[in-house]
């Protein structure tokens, strides 16, 4: 019945399956790329404004350990949605709303495909693999993290952040073009 209501309207989904490159491109764009390394910059300039966690300070070497936190969360994230979407058969990109959505059309589109993902038939379905890598490396990393943030509510605090961040990567992904088109006037 859920999955009925993801798929009433018609989603911007390839024709065919994500190929294992197509992937492993994702991965490293979504990892590495510059929206999510910005992404970072943003993030660990907070958590050092803030200082939390604590134990890190606020200073150059503490704002570096936040960065690198975050990057290890991200790469495990992705890794984990990855492999458990090439077994799943779940596509991890983002794809924009048709060409001519209106505003509203389109930030419904971002929060929708927050939560949902094509599978190797172009149905749309819950983003099991994506639900399962955010909140699992979530938890996962308490392993490794300070003992003020290795707690279930730390981790559940991360895990939304986590969705949040997709959205506002999924923001990104849909409106940059047309920002970049109309800045810089190219067609």
């Amino acid at each position: 019945m859920v999955a009925s209501v993801y798929a009433q309207e018609a989603p911007t989904t390839p024709a065919e399956p994500v190929t294992a490159t197509e992937r492993l491109s994702w991965f490293a764009q979504s990892t590495v790329g510059p929206a999510t390394l910005t992404g970072g910059l943003v993030s660990a300039g907070f958590g050092t404004l803030v200082n939390r966690p604590r134990e890190y300070g606020t200073h150059w070497e503490g704002f570096g350990d936040r960065y690198g936190m975050r990057l290890t969360g991200v790469a495990t994230s992705n890794a984990m949605e990855a492999g458990l979407g090439a077994l799943w058969g779940e596509d991890p990109r983002y794809y924009r709303a048709a060409d001519g959505a209106r505003f509203g059309k389109r930030i419904g589109h971002v929060v929708k495909w927050t939560f949902v993902a094509a599978n190797n038939n172009g149905s749309v379905r819950p983003a099991y693999a994506r639900f399962a890598a955010v909140s699992g490396n979530n938890f996962l990393s308490n392993t490794w993290r300070e003992s003020s943030e290795a707690t279930t509510g730390a981790a559940l605090e991360r895990t939304g952040l986590g969705l949040l961040a997709r959205m506002a990567g999924n923001t990104f992904e849909e409106f940059w073009p047309d920002v970049k088109q109309k800045v810089f006037h190219r067609k």
